[in-house]
């Protein structure tokens, strides 16, 4: 047994619930437009393709301007940079330029949980779940930067603390935590929400949850709608749900299951995507359709002015 870091304390999952934060409000509030520049065309690089169609020289650049960001300041980065640490960038012979480095994930991770950053409080939770970097395998340790990480607003470590609720057979916890993550904008927690209202019959909400599933970049919430507007889904559905769906306006659409299976495969090349515009370009029902252009008519163009978390 391990000591518990100054600054954490253990989770009980049969304690009071965890209070929850924004993720954001631990980020710097200004952030240098010259290394964001550098990082987000870099990452938008990365996006673009799946990583193994990725060339050697585009694999370089990715890894070259994203180490530069992180050299000069940029939080997003760095935690990209674990990420690449923790992955290894490049899967083919031919394309292959970082192996992971477990000491150099966890030396990122440290530090950023020396900013006070909940991310990092996350990501090193798991870094010692598993023992790696340096980091002691100890799960009273994994579960207490779990906890501070949540109250910070990690929405990962949010839905880490949902799911042991749940296994306590704790519902009103567990549904807090997901709200925490839901209300952050976390793709996954809005699927979860929109797949228990579906368990309960209440389509109305869970069409509210997966359209904002998939405005947050969820791709299972796009294809969860996807499926409630297919001719050969609604044609297995009994004759009481059909008459549930017809009430509030929801039918076969092939138009609808057409563009939601075009956002899901987006999605898929790119979780990065949000999709701010999505109510505007294809809203639910019983709201027409206006024309599509595809996928770019959904993303909100990157606002002017200094870029921020």
């Amino acid at each position: 047994m391990h000591t518990i870091p100054a600054g954490l304390q253990p989770f009980d999952v049969n304690g009071p619930i965890t209070t929850c934060g924004r993720w954001k409000d631990t980020m710097p509030k200004t952030r240098d437009p010259a290394a964001y520049r550098l990082y987000i065309n870099a990452r938008k690089l990365w996006r673009s393709k799946i990583e193994w169609q990725l060339t050697r020289q585009e694999a370089l650049s990715i890894l070259h301007d994203v180490q530069a960001a992180a050299n000069q300041g940029d939080w997003g980065a760095r935690a990209l940079m674990a990420y690449f640490y923790r992955n290894g960038l490049g899967p083919l012979d031919t394309n292959h330029v970082l192996d992971p480095d477990a000491e150099k994930l966890v030396e990122i991770l440290r530090s950023a949980v020396a900013a006070g950053q909940a991310w990092g409080y996350y990501d090193l939770g798991v870094a010692h779940e598993h023992g790696y970097g340096g980091a002691a395998q100890d799960e009273q340790i994994a579960w207490a930067y779990y906890r501070k990480a949540a109250e910070l607003g990690s929405p990962e470590a949010q839905m880490a603390l949902a799911s042991a609720y749940l296994k306590a057979e704790r519902d009103d916890a567990e549904e807090a935590m997901v709200m925490c993550a839901y209300k952050q904008g976390h793709g996954p927690a809005a699927y979860k929400l929109g797949s228990y209202a579906k368990l309960s019959k209440n389509f109305a909400a869970a069409l509210e949850y997966y359209q904002a599933g998939a405005r947050f970049g969820s791709k299972r919430a796009s294809v969860a709608l996807r499926l409630m507007f297919d001719t050969n889904e609604w044609s297995l559905r009994d004759k009481q749900e059909q008459a549930v769906l017809k009430a509030i306006e929801i039918l076969p659409d092939p138009e609808r299951e057409r563009r939601y299976d075009q956002i899901a495969d987006a999605l898929d090349l790119n979780p990065d995507l949000k999709l701010a515009r999505l109510d505007q370009v294809l809203p639910l029902p019983p709201a027409e359709l206006p024309a599509w252009n595809g996928i770019q008519d959904a993303v909100e163009p990157e606002p002017d002015g200094p870029p921020a978390y």
